[in-house]
């Protein structure tokens, strides 16, 4: 068992969110009881995770996508009245991380999709360095393609490039297609991120770097589950990660 004060300033100490100028909030979004013992992390902070936390007698919520973001309207109605009653009334704290916890070089969502598929980073690119891009033996789309979709459990959107056997493989979880000619500039082969807007398909068939989109919220399951193991470790804590299923 740890305290809520106590387990914020680990969290803070392992993800650094001073170091990033972020679309919302970082750290602890709506605060709870004091006194931590079970930690249940997840990818968004929805409704359906916060019941499950819930269920599971959760003291604290762990995720990377919170309640808070820049821009949003303020006004407590609707699903944002919902999800923050459910938190008070069973009093549990939510903490939030965002890019800190894509930044992460061991623990964060690149580090963790790299380790799942055999990669290491080289080098980082793009904002705040939050790309990843290292080396792989030969391979093809298609292989690349089958590794993913046997990882995320569902089928990728392809953006072909010339055919070339891919050698460097560049990575950026989530929303990161924006990242897509910063991953060609550094020497990539192919790119893979969560999403696809239309620009990128014109960019791999003009440069002949393919483009791999395997989901935002798949590649994005793995951060959170890093950090909350060691954290749950280096502070005596029970944990689960629950994995709410999302199609996007």
């Amino acid at each position: 068992m740890t305290d809520r004060a106590a387990l914020e300033r680990h969290l803070n100490q392992m993800l650094e969110p001073s170091r990033f100028k972020d679309y919302g909030p970082n750290g602890l979004q709506v605060e709870g009881r004091a006194e931590v013992n079970r930690l249940v992390c997840g990818v968004t902070a929805s409704l359906a995770l916060i019941d499950a936390a819930v269920e599971a007698r959760a003291d604290a919520i762990l995720v990377h996508h919170g309640l808070f973001w820049r821009g949003q309207d303020g006004r407590v109605t609707g699903w944002m009245k919902h999800r923050l009653a459910q938190l008070i009334r069973h009093d549990i704290n939510l903490f939030a991380y965002h890019l800190p916890l894509d930044a992460h070089p061991e623990l964060g969502n690149n580090a963790q999709l790299g380790k799942r598929l055999g990669w290491t980073a080289e080098a980082r690119f793009g904002d705040a360095e939050l790309g990843f891009i290292g080396s792989t033996a030969p391979t093809t789309l298609d292989a690349l393609a089958a590794q993913l979709r046997t990882l995320t459990g569902r089928e990728p959107v392809l953006a072909l490039g010339d055919g070339r056997p891919l050698r460097r493989v560049a990575w950026c979880t989530g929303g990161a297609q924006g990242y897509f000619e910063a991953a060609i500039a550094a020497g990539a082969d192919v790119f893979i991120t969560g999403e696809i807007s239309e620009p990128q398909a014109h960019y791999a068939r003009e440069t002949g770097v393919a483009f791999i989109a395997a989901g935002h919220h798949a590649t994005e399951r793995y951060g959170v589950q890093g950090v909350g193991a060691q954290v749950a470790q280096d502070l005596g804590l029970d944990w689960q990660f629950i994995d709410v299923d999302n199609p996007a």
